[in-house]
C-alpha cells in the first residue's frame, strides 16, 4: 500500500498540475513552486514550462529550462515546439543541434514545425533522417504537404506509408481525403472511398465523414455530400454545416446555401466567409457586401472579419465598382488591425484597380513587403485597363528583375495593356518570347493588330493558329471589324462565333451594329430574325453608379428613379448645351431603320447617360464621377460623355466590359479605341 505521504504528495502534484494548466499567468504559480522546493520534479517542471511556451513567454520559457541541472527530453521538446510555433526559427534549430538526445517526438516536432512555416525541403529532408517513425510523424509530413498545396507530394507519401506497413489512423484518412479534395478528381475521389470502406476498424467518426463531404462537394458530386450530411443527423456541428454551406456554393444552389446558414444556432467566421465568399464567387457582389454588413454591425455576438472575410469583400468591391464601401471595408480592417498577407494585399489592389482608382492600387503595391507573381499580374491588368501600357511594361521588367518569372496570365495582362495603350510594335516582340502561346494569348494579339488597322495580319494569325480558335479570338477580330468597318471580315468572325457560342447575344448585336453603320437594314432584319429563330434574347444593358454606399441602377429609357423628373431635366440641358457646342446624335447603334429624331431620342436616353446626370445631381462640384457598365459603351454615350466632361468640368471614369474610359476635357484615355 502506499504510504499517506506519497499519497498526500501526489495529491499536491495534482493540485499545482490543476492550478498551472487553468492558471491565466503561470508566473506566481512558479514563485510558490519555488518556495515550496517542487520545481525539482519533472511533471511540474515541465508543465510549467509547457504553459510559459504556450503563451508565447518564451524568455521566461528559456530562462526555467537553463536553470535545469540536465536538460531531460519532454523540457526539450516542449521549449522546441514553441519555438517553431512562435516563429523562432533560428532558436529552435540551435535547440534541436545542442540536444544530446533525440526522440521520436523531437523530430515529429522539427518536422511539425518545418512544414508549419512552409519549409517542406526542411521537413522532409527533417523526415528522412528519422531513426525511428511512428504513424504521428508521418501524419506530420502528410499535413505539410497538404495544407501548403501539394496535394500529390501527399498522395505519394501516404503509398510510402502504407508500402512500409504503416496502418493509417483516423487523423491519417483525414489529411489524404483532404488531399484528395483539393485535387477534384471525381475518379480519385471514388477510388478512396472504395479502398477506406475496404479497411478494417476504422471509425467513421463526425470528423472522417466531414472529411468526405468536403471531398465530395469539391469533385462536384454535390448529392453525394447530401447524403453524408443528412446521415450525420444529430451530430451535424458548425463545422460540417459550413462543410455543406461550401458544398451548396460550388455547385451555385445559392438558396440552399442560404437556408442552411439561416438555421444554423451557432456560426462562426468560416461560416460567414463561406457565404460571403460563396455569393462573391457567384456573380452576386450585392448579396456578399449585404451579408458582410450584417457581419459587423447587427450584433457584436457576431465574429468578427478575419483576412479571408476582407479578401472576399475587396474582390465584390472590385467586381461591383463600389470604391465609397471599399473605402469602409479598409476602414474596418484598420481599425480591427487584421493583418493582411500577400494575397491579401493582392485582392486590395485588384479592388482599386476595377473601382477605377488605379493609383490607389499602385499605392498599395509599394507599400506590400513581399510581392508574389499574381501581385504583378493584377496591377499589370489594372494598369492594362486603364490604358497604362507603358507603365504595365515598366512593371514587366521590374517583375524580372525581382526575380519573379512571368506566367501565362502575365502575357495576358502585358499583351492587353499593348493593344489599349496602342504599343503594336513592343506587343508583337512579346508575343514572340512567349514558348507556348494559348488561345487567349492569340485572342490578345489579334485585339493588338486589330487596333491597329492590321486586320489581314489578324486573320492570316488566326489561320496560323496551331490551335483551333475559342470565342475570344473571333470576338477580337469581330470587334476590329467594328471600329475599322469590315462588313466582309466581320461576317465570317461573327458566323464562327455563332457556331462556338450560339447563345451569346452579344455576338448578334454587334453584327447587326456593324450593318447598322453601314445602312443594311436588311440584314439588321435578318440577324434579329436568327435571334428569335435560335431562341436567343438580347442582354439588357444597364450602368451603375454608387452613391452614399447604396447602388443606383439604370437602364434605357429608365423612369422608375426616385430622382427621375431631375435627371430627364438635367439630360434636357446638357443635350441642348451639347448641340451648341457642336454635339451630334450618332444612332447608327440602333437597330432600327427610324427616322434620324427618333433615333436621337432612343440613343438619348441610354443608361451610361441617365447615370451620369444622377452623379451630376448628387455629387459635389468637381468631385470624379465614376460609371459601371455591364456591356461596351456605344459609340454615342462616349462622345457624348467626353462633351459633358468638358461642359462640367469634371473627370468622368466609364468602366464598360472591355476597359476604363477616362474622360478629362473632351478627351478620353481611350483615344477612341475600344
Amino acid at each position: 500500500m502506499p504510504s499517506s505521504s506519497s499519497t498526500a504528495h501526489d495529491r499536491s502534484w495534482a493540485s499545482f498540475l490543476l492550478l498551472i494548466r487553468s492558471s491565466p499567468s503561470p508566473i506566481p504559480v512558479h514563485a510558490h513552486l519555488l518556495k515550496l522546493g517542487l520545481l525539482p520534479y519533472p511533471h511540474l517542471r515541465n508543465a510549467l514550462l509547457h504553459s510559459y511556451a504556450q503563451l508565447g513567454l518564451l524568455r521566461l520559457a528559456r530562462r526555467l529550462f537553463d536553470e535545469l541541472s540536465h536538460w531531460a527530453l519532454p523540457d526539450s521538446n516542449s521549449l522546441l515546439s514553441a519555438y517553431f510555433k512562435w516563429g523562432h526559427l533560428q532558436e529552435a534549430r540551435a535547440l534541436f543541434d545542442a540536444m544530446p538526445r533525440r526522440n521520436v517526438v523531437t523530430w515529429t516536432a522539427t518536422v511539425t514545425g518545418y512544414a508549419r512555416i512552409g519549409d517542406l525541403k526542411s521537413a522532409r529532408r527533417c523526415f528522412d533522417a528519422m531513426p525511428d517513425r511512428t504513424v504521428v510523424s508521418w501524419n506530420a509530413m502528410l499535413s505539410g504537404y497538404s495544407q501548403n498545396g501539394f496535394e500529390d507530394e501527399a498522395l505519394r507519401l501516404f503509398r510510402d506509408m502504407v508500402g512500409a506497413g504503416f496502418q493509417p489512423n483516423g487523423t491519417t484518412w483525414v489529411i489524404v481525403i483532404s488531399s484528395c479534395a483539393a485535387r477534384g478528381d471525381p475518379s480519385l475521389a471514388d477510388s478512396l472511398a472504395r479502398l477506406l470502406h475496404q479497411v478494417r476498424g476504422i471509425d467513421f467518426n463526425c470528423f472522417l465523414k466531414t472529411a468526405f463531404l468536403d471531398m465530395y462537394a469539391k469533385c462536384g458530386r454535390l448529392a453525394a455530400a447530401r447524403r453524408i450530411f443528412d446521415d450525420l443527423g444529430l451530430h451535424k456541428n458548425t463545422v460540417t454545416c459550413n462543410a455543406m454551406i461550401s458544398a451548396y456554393m460550388r455547385s451555385g444552389d445559392l438558396a440552399s446555401a442560404r437556408e442552411l446558414f439561416d438555421r444554423m444556432l451557432n456560426k462562426d467566421v468560416v461560416s460567414w466567409n463561406s457565404m460571403i465568399a460563396g455569393y462573391a464567387q457567384n456573380g452576386q457582389s450585392a448579396f456578399a457586401i449585404r451579408l458582410f454588413k450584417d457581419m459587423v454591425t447587427l450584433t457584436s455576438e457576431h465574429p468578427k472579419p478575419d483576412e479571408f472575410t476582407m479578401a472576399s469583400i475587396f474582390s465584390a468591391c472590385g467586381h461591383l465598382g463600389t470604391l465609397e464601401i471599399g473605402n469602409w471595408a479598409v476602414a474596418l480592417l484598420e481599425k480591427n488591425q487584421i493583418r493582411l498577407s500577400t494575397s491579401g494585399y493582392n485582392s486590395l489592389i485588384f479592388m482599386y484597380s476595377k473601382c477605377g482608382s488605379i493609383k490607389d492600387a499602385q499605392r498599395i503595391f509599394q507599400e506590400m513587403e513581399r510581392k508574389d507573381v499574381v501581385s504583378y499580374n493584377t496591377l499589370i491588368s489594372g494598369l492594362a485597363a486603364h490604358g497604362h501600357g507603358r507603365e504595365a511594361l515598366g512593371l514587366m521588367s521590374k517583375m524580372k528583375d525581382e526575380g519573379i518569372d512571368p506566367d501565362p496570365i502575365t502575357y495576358i495582362g502585358i499583351l492587353t495593356a499593348c493593344s489599349h495603350g496602342g504599343l503594336l510594335q513592343e506587343g508583337r516582340r512579346l508575343f514572340e518570347t512567349i514558348k507556348a502561346p494559348s488561345n487567349n494569348h492569340y485572342a490578345c494579339m489579334v485585339d493588338l493588330l486589330g487596333r491597329a488597322g492590321e486586320l489581314k495580319e489578324a486573320k492570316r494569325l488566326i489561320q496560323i493558329m496551331p490551335m483551333k480558335p475559342h470565342a475570344g479570338v473571333y470576338g477580337s477580330l469581330l470587334n476590329a471589324c467594328r471600329i475599322h468597318r469590315r462588313t466582309d471580315l466581320a461576317e465570317m468572325a461573327a458566323y464562327r462565333l455563332f457556331e462556338i457560342e450560339p447563345n451569346n447575344s452579344g455576338n448578334y448585336v454587334l453584327l447587326s451594329n456593324i450593318y447598322a453603320q453601314a445602312g443594311r437594314w436588311d440584314d439588321v432584319d435578318r440577324v434579329r430574325q436568327m435571334m428569335r429563330k435560335s431562341g436567343v434574347m438580347k442582354a439588357t444593358g444597364w450602368s451603375w453608379v454608387e452613391h452614399e454606399g447604396e447602388v443606383h441602377k439604370f437602364i434605357a429609357g429608365d423612369r422608375s428613379h426616385e430622382r427621375c423628373s431631375e435627371i430627364y431635366h438635367l439630360l434636357a440641358d446638357l443635350r441642348r448645351r451639347m448641340q451648341r457646342s457642336g454635339y451630334v446624335a450618332d444612332g447608327s447603334c440602333v437597330l432600327r431603320d427610324v427616322v434620324e429624331e427618333d433615333r436621337e431620342e432612343m440613343v438619348g436616353v441610354h443608361s451610361e447617360k441617365l447615370a451620369v446626370c444622377f452623379s451630376l445631381i448628387v455629387s459635389e462640384a468637381g468631385e470624379a464621377i465614376r460609371v459601371m457598365k455591364n456591356m461596351r459603351v456605344c459609340w454615342d454615350c462616349h462622345t457624348a460623355i467626353k462633351t459633358i466632361s468638358k461642359l462640367e468640368g469634371r473627370e468622368i471614369i466609364v468602366r464598360d466590359n472591355s476597359r476604363f474610359h477616362h474622360f478629362v476635357e473632351g478627351q478620353c484615355s481611350c483615344k477612341d479605341y475600344w
